[in-house]
């Protein structure tokens, strides 16, 4: 350990509230959704561009895989996402240390993981409620967990096209 390493503060704690932050907004908005939202029925706030939801998503990110064995499709996502969660954390793990766009991105993504596990562990569905259209496009439903794991990959790009100081 280098002298420098030994007086910079480890930022992995910081990082792992960032992510449980992400679980508990994501926990927080879905129960709110639950407990305010009929599931099929929706609240208009912006005429048509944004509406709150209530869809119970089965399937994949988008609704992916939705309409396949459900059985199988629950157990492998969950499958999938437990080994993204240990990656993830392992990745956070290791460039943690300082606070940096690779640890915040890698906490959001984690969070997000965290909550759509979450779900899919207690309810087997995923609650999305978030609806947008821009123009004519729609966006399939989603929630802050899915939020954020865009955030966190959209943040890792970023850092790996940003030009490296010293090349």
């Amino acid at each position: 350990m280098t002298v420098e390493t030994q007086r910079t503060a480890d930022r992995r704690p910081l990082l792992l509230l960032l992510a449980a932050l992400v679980v508990v907004l994501d926990r927080a908005s879905k129960v709110w959704i639950v407990h305010h939202i009929n599931p099929g029925y929706a609240i208009t706030v912006i005429p048509g561009v944004f509406r709150l939801t209530h869809v119970l998503n089965t399937g994949a990110a988008f609704s992916l895989f939705e309409s396949s064995s459900p059985i199988a499709v629950r157990n492998s996502l969950i499958v999938f996402s437990i080994i993204a969660v240990i990656i993830v954390l392992a990745m956070l793990w290791r460039a943690g240390r300082t606070l940096s766009l690779t640890g915040i991105a890698l906490a959001l993504i984690l969070g997000g993981a965290i909550g759509n596990l979450y779900d899919r562990l207690r309810f087997s569905h995923v609650v999305d409620f978030l609806e947008v259209h821009i123009v004519h496009y729609h966006w399939p439903d989603f929630n802050i967990a899915d939020s954020c794991i865009v955030i966190g990959a959209c943040l890792l790009l970023i850092e790996i096209f940003r030009p490296q100081s010293g090349n």
